[in-house]
């Protein structure tokens, strides 16, 4: 009996030390679903998923490569985890602007490859910030407006309570050492 008990015991533990280098691909079938697109810009954007529908909750190191018209070529370049979740990977800005077909291959023991075509775009710059013209009327002369005015005159307003509340605390200090002599 007692052998029995550690021969179960010796399986488990064999078990338990084999199961987890089997990985997280042999739980889902290792099979990634990736979704490929252009970020707007010059960079690429990779989800990826496992087929089944569930977040990639493993470090996968997914490969890129890129062919343009001409001949140009990128790659291969090695993704890492970007910070916006989870199974979503960035390359950043890499193309240059144009037609290209990018491929990203997920490394053993997944299994997923995707093949797309992107339009590389020149990034945009933000608009000019254009500054409020609020003070002054088209014929140059100092518009009134409730922000324009209505500081300095709160502004004068608390100075002068505050200069009455000092000299009232003067005055009141000054008639009680009067009156106690």
């Amino acid at each position: 009996m007692r052998r029995t008990r550690g021969a179960a015991a010796v399986l488990a533990g064999l078990l338990l030390a084999i199961l987890p280098a089997a990985g997280p691909a042999w739980a889902h079938n290792g099979k990634l679903k990736l979704e490929v697109a252009g970020d707007g810009a010059t960079g690429i954007t990779v989800q990826a998923r496992h087929a089944d529908g569930h977040r990639l909750d493993t470090l996968v190191r997914l490969v890129l490569t890129a062919t343009a018209d001409g001949g140009r070529a990128v790659g291969p370049v090695q993704l890492a985890p970007a910070g916006e979740g989870q199974g979503f990977y960035t390359t950043g800005p890499i193309l240059a602007p144009g037609k290209w077909r990018v491929t990203v291959r997920a490394p053993k023991p997944y299994a997923g490859k995707v093949t797309v075509d992107v339009r590389a775009r020149a990034a945009q710059s933000a608009p000019a910030q254009v500054a409020p013209v609020t003070a002054a009327k088209r014929d140059g002369s100092l518009q009134r407006t409730p922000s324009s005015w209505w500081s300095p005159v709160v502004l004068g307003v608390l100075g002068i309570l505050g200069v009455a509340t000092i000299a009232a605390m003067v005055w009141l200090r000054v008639r009680r050492r009067d009156a106690r002599v």
